[in-house]
Order: C-alpha cells, then sequence, then structure tokens
C-alpha cells in the first residue's frame, strides 16, 4: 500500500528537487495526478503549495502537518457521501 488515500486525494513524498522541511514529509495531491506525474514526469502540487515529481514511498514519511489542516478543512465531495 503505497499512497494514504480517500476519494479526493493522495500522498506522495518530496523528492529532492525542493529545500526545506517539506522534504520529510508526505503530501497530499490530487489520485488522477499521481497517474499523470509517473506518465509524463511532470510535478505535482501539493495542498500545501509544495511542488515535486513523486518518487518516494510516502508511507515512510510522516503527513505534511499544512496539508493535513487544509484537507480536515476541505468539504466532502459527493463521492463522499455515498
Amino acid at each position: 500500500m503505497g499512497f494514504f488515500t480517500d476519494e479526493r486525494t493522495k500522498t506522495a513524498p518530496k523528492t529532492q528537487d525542493s529545500n526545506g522541511g517539506h522534504d520529510l514529509f508526505a503530501h497530499y495531491i490530487k489520485k488522477e495526478k499521481v497517474v499523470e506525474s509517473a506518465v509524463t514526469g511532470k510535478a505535482v502540487k501539493a495542498l500545501c503549495g509544495k511542488k515535486w515529481v513523486p518518487s518516494r514511498d510516502p508511507s515512510n514519511y510522516p503527513i505534511c502537518p499544512t496539508c493535513k489542516d487544509i484537507f480536515e478543512g476541505l468539504r466532502p465531495g459527493p463521492e463522499d457521501s455515498e
């Protein structure tokens, strides 16, 4: 099981392309962006604003507190009420 997930997002860790504490966390991103990034190599953008190309197992990192706070403040989507 590689990604923490719900119906709207997945997380992926930050890789070598950035600096700071963001490297130490797994971030929330839209799950369709994980696949797109894997195919195209394009960077993804986390809820907290962090941009990177996912390549590491996010289960090895704690969840980014900023992403988590933003995610918890989101309203449930239509697929969440099923």
